[in-house]
This record gives structure tokens, C-alpha cells and sequence, in this order.
């Protein structure tokens, strides 16, 4: 809803929608979006589920994102998951069981599973400093995994484009040092060093015996910086 002044001026009726688009070679797909229901989760997958029957669908995927304290200087990181491992070529899991939040996507491909039928989904992993601005590398990094998945051609070339240019504005930003540069410096050497653990390698990751901030601390001090540089009157980079 949009107020103006004194009085409530329009009201814009949230939808959940499907719509039939084609990929770049002319394959049809189903994309259905809108605002996630706040209740009625079983109603609503019941629903999709319906249609999905209906409408001959044979494998649905689910996209979104999730801020972790990862940095905007390495590549998107995704997490895949599926109702069959089959459906996961090459997939190297990252984490084992953990408790999260729920969603309506989430339970739907919960729900398709136990119904015998292939879902899959796709979270990007966005700098959590960046988790209210835009960043076209989740997208792209989204859609590419699709493509992989299903084979469809999905148009990546001007996102990849938009990436760079968001890339280029945060190092900006962040280029003449000090607190926010020591902050994403801190967040690269604890991801390296995650994916060196990975690899089963016991590199040091910095000197002396001072444990490193966590990630949700140096995140949060970033995100504070980087929204003192928007502000007006705030700092500007140099």
C-alpha cells in the first residue's frame, strides 16, 4: 500500500501467479512466483500439487537465497538439494543435518518428495552485508544451475555484465582500507580457510592467537559501513 500525505493513496493485491515462457531455444517452462502465503502452507502445496498434475508436470525447481558470511570477492557459492540424489550430478555437499526455518517453497518440494515425485532446489550464498541490496551474482549463479539441471538456455550474459558492475561499486566503496577493508579481509580468510579444511589441508590462516570475529559480527560491522557510504552527508570512498 502506497500512503500520501493524509489518506492511504493505492493498494497493490498481492498474486501468486503462473506464467508459460520459453527459454532461449523456444522450450516452454512453467514459472510460477508472487509473495510467499504467510499461512495455510499445507493448503497451498496441496494446491501446486494439483496443478502440477493437471498441467503434466514432471520436475519442479525451487530458487532462493541465503545471507551467510561468505565474501563478495569469491564466487557464489549455491547449495543443492532434491527429492533423489540421483537428481544432484556432481553435487558435493557442504553441511550434514541442521534445523532451519522453514518456507512454503521448501515444504512443497518436501511434499513432492514423499509423494514419489522430482523437485529440486537452489540457495545462493549472499554475503550477508549485501542481504537488502541488489546482487545480480546470486541470480546468475541461480540460473546457471538450473540450466545445468534441466538443459533449458537461460539468458546469463546480462547479468554477468550487471555482477561485474555491482562488483566494481562494493570494492569501490571498500578500496581506500581501513575498518570495512580489514572486515572483508577477515570474512575471505575464514571462508579459504573453510574450503581448505575441505580439502583436508591444515594451512594457518593468520598469525598469533587472536581468534577471528564471527561472521555474523564482521558481517554486521560491513553492513554498517556500507550503508554509511549511501547515506547523504555520509563518508564517500575514496
Amino acid at each position: 500500500m502506497v500512503f500520501y500525505e493524509d489518506h492511504w493513496e493505492s493498494y497493490e493485491d498481492p498474486v501468486l501467479a503462473i506464467e508459460l515462457l520459453h527459454d532461449e531455444a523456444g522450450t516452454p517452462f512453467l514459472l510460477l512466483s508472487g509473495p510467499e502465503p504467510d499461512l495455510h502452507w499445507k493448503r497451498f502445496t496441496s494446491a501446486v500439487r494439483a496443478i502440477m498434475k493437471d498441467l503434466g508436470v514432471q520436475m519442479s525447481v525451487g530458487l532462493n537465497a541465503i545471507p551467510m558470511a561468505v565474501p563478495h570477492t569469491r564466487p557464489c557459492g549455491v547449495t543443492a538439494h532434491a527429492t533423489r540424489k540421483e537428481l544432484l550430478v556432481g553435487n558435493d555437499p557442504w553441511i550434514r543435518r541442521v534445523s532451519v526455518p522453514g518456507s512454503a517453497g521448501h515444504l512443497l518440494e518436501y511434499e513432492l518428495g514423499r509423494a514419489g515425485a522430482d523437485a529440486m532446489g537452489f540457495a545462493a550464498h549472499v554475503p550477508h552485508y549485501l542481504a537488502q541490496a541488489t546482487y545480480p551474482a546470486a541470480t546468475e549463479a541461480l540460473l546457471s544451475a538450473v540450466s545445468r539441471a534441466t538443459g533449458l538456455l537461460l539468458p546469463l550474459d546480462g547479468l554477468r555484465s550487471a555482477a561485474l558492475e555491482v562488483r566494481g561499486e562494493i570494492d569501490s566503496q571498500i578500496k581506500g582500507g581501513g575498518e570495512a577493508a580489514d572486515v572483508v579481509k577477515a570474512i575471505e580468510e575464514q571462508y579459504d580457510a573453510f574450503h581448505r579444511g575441505r580439502e583436508g589441508t591444515n594451512l594457518p590462516v593468520v598469525d598469533g592467537d587472536e581468534p577471528l570475529p564471527t561472521g555474523d559480527e564482521l558481517g554486521a560491522e560491513l553492513e554498517r559501513f556500507l550503508a554509511e557510504q549511501r547515506e547523504p552527508g555520509g563518508p564517500q570512498p575514496s
